[in-house]
């Protein structure tokens, strides 16, 4: 299986709900370096897995979304936990909609799948995966 990774970063606040959450169900701060992976098994005509610039272009745009905001106070995610995890699969999940939308070019419908990860620190991140 090949695959090709971009990163871009993202800043959000957010608060949770429920005691396991101690201290983070306040309202407080999370920076994100986020990496899409793109997977497939055989190489495009092209020899890629993706266009790089393309996969760049569509995370910016996915994360671009997010930043800067408190996800508290957006409707999509009324009464949600926005955990790392969480925001790992609401992030794979829009861009294998762009994927499906052909924004990632002609290419990428042969993609066999996505995994996003957010790390929150250099000792902790959170990943999903997912078919296309």
């Amino acid at each position: 299986m090949f695959s090709v990774t971009v990163r871009e970063h993202l800043m959000i606040a957010h608060s949770f709900q429920g005691e396991v959450f101690g201290p983070a169900q306040r309202l407080h701060g999370a920076t994100y370096l986020v990496d899409a992976s793109f997977r497939r098994a055989e190489l495009d005509a092209d020899n890629l897995v993706v266009d790089i610039g393309l996969a760049t272009t569509e995370l910016g745009h996915v994360v671009s979304e997010f930043t800067y905001r408190n996800l508290d106070e957006l409707p999509e995610f009324a009464g949600t936990n926005t955990s790392t995890e969480f925001l790992a699969r609401v992030i794979a999940d829009r861009l294998a909609d762009r994927v499906h939308a052909g924004a990632l070019g002609e290419g990428a419908r042969g993609l066999a799948g996505i995994s996003v990860t957010l790390h929150e620190s250099h000792i902790a991140w959170a990943s999903y995966e997912r078919d296309l």
